[in-house]
């Protein structure tokens, strides 16, 4: 009785249309908070596939990104060793120069009146807020240094960075660059190339680096540090002057548990041989701290955009976790509504066959 009277209502509903409607007595049909689905079964059968599908190619990419990730990690490890000498190097030369009154054109210090910014992105999508996070942090430093009257400009890293700038003409941009999918050091090295020129004909007074520091899987953070002027002592500081350089660095292991993707994480220390404190130069220091502040410049680069890759691999890897995971409670809710509608369909050709038997007896 209850469905002859929902087939009789003044709102009528349709097979594949029921999702969303409930049946309240004479007052005609209200609708719930959810939204309706509007359509027949075979679309609802092909919207169902085509998410599958859709969650199909997330899976993958999720697991690509993974993989990737976790060579991203070694990179970083294993070009910490080369870091770690020089930083030394650099210690034991600086300390036989206290007492010596050298000009290095990259560490000198001069009053701040154009700043170049190097900031780096992505060149590709799909990976969250990865992109905008950098370049939210690129608008507010740009803020905070025309408020204390600091002329500045961009040098842009990544295409999703330079698709960015490109559409604002109001901002100055020195230059374009790209990275590869794998950073290598002839990339980091037309990078510092660049600012160095900058820096050296005094274009601007200080080259400050902006990149995305991987913290762990699901934590990445955009952080600027004083490129140049370069600290004597090798040091790594950020705009405030406080030294950030960490010596060790955090392995994220992807592993499963009860059939389940898990993450391990291990503190790795890289060892570094000592220098002995006895240890004496056979050339001028000045002349190897010019040669190797350049090559310390380089690698500061180079960490920069593999940290950065790591970071934008992280990210994407979450993003399409959580893209999978919609895909699945989107096909449950579907399959749901696709069964409802097949339901009343079935019953209403069911309720035709009886009535039309009805007449006939």
């Amino acid at each position: 009785m209850a469905s002859m009277q929902l087939m009789m209502s003044p709102c009528p509903v349709r097979a594949g249309n029921i999702y969303g409607i409930e049946w309240k007595g004479k007052r005609g049909c209200a609708v719930r908070r959810a939204p309706l689905v509007l359509c027949d079964l075979r679309a609802l059968r092909q919207r169902i596939d085509s998410i599958k599908n859709t969650k199909k190619i997330t899976d993958a990419m999720k697991l690509v990104a993974a993989a990737k990730v976790r060579r991203a990690q070694e990179a970083v490890v294993n070009g910490r060793p080369f870091s770690e000498t020089l930083v030394q190097v650099l210690y034991n030369l600086n300390e036989q120069l206290q007492t010596e009154d050298v000009d290095i054109p990259l560490t000198q210090v001069r009053p701040v009146k154009k700043v170049a910014l190097v900031v780096v992105t992505g060149d590709r999508g799909l990976c969250g807020g990865f992109n905008n996070f950098v370049l939210k942090r690129a608008e507010r430093r740009m803020r905070e240094l025309r408020e204390v009257g600091v002329a500045y400009t961009i040098v842009s890293v990544g295409k999703k960075g330079s698709t960015y700038f490109r559409r604002r003409p109001e901002i100055p941009v020195d230059k374009y660059l790209e990275v590869g999918p794998q950073p290598t050091t002839k990339e980091a090295q037309a990078i510092s190339d660049d600012v160095f020129s900058l820096f050296i004909s005094e274009e601007v007074d200080k080259v400050e680096l902006l990149y995305t520091k991987f913290v762990s899987l699901i934590k990445s953070d955009p952080v600027i540090h004083t490129l140049l002027p370069l600290s004597p002592k090798g040091e790594v500081c950020d705009i405030n002057g406080v030294c950030v350089d960490a010596a060790e660095d955090e392995m994220f292991r992807l592993t499963t548990k009860g059939g389940k993707l898990t993450v391990e994480r291990e503190v790795v220390r890289t060892p570094t041989t000592e220098l002995s404190s006895v240890v004496q130069f056979e050339q001028d220091p000045v002349q190897i701290l010019d040669a190797l502040l350049p090559l310390y410049l380089n690698s500061q680069v180079l960490r920069a955009l593999q940290e950065s890759l790591a970071s934008e691999l992280a990210a994407r890897m979450n993003a399409m976790t959580s893209a999978s995971d919609n895909a699945e409670d989107l096909t449950k809710s579907l399959s749901i509504t696709y069964n409802r509608a097949r339901q009343a369909k079935i019953t209403g050709e069911i309720l035709e066959i009886v009535a039309g038997a009805n007449a006939l007896t």
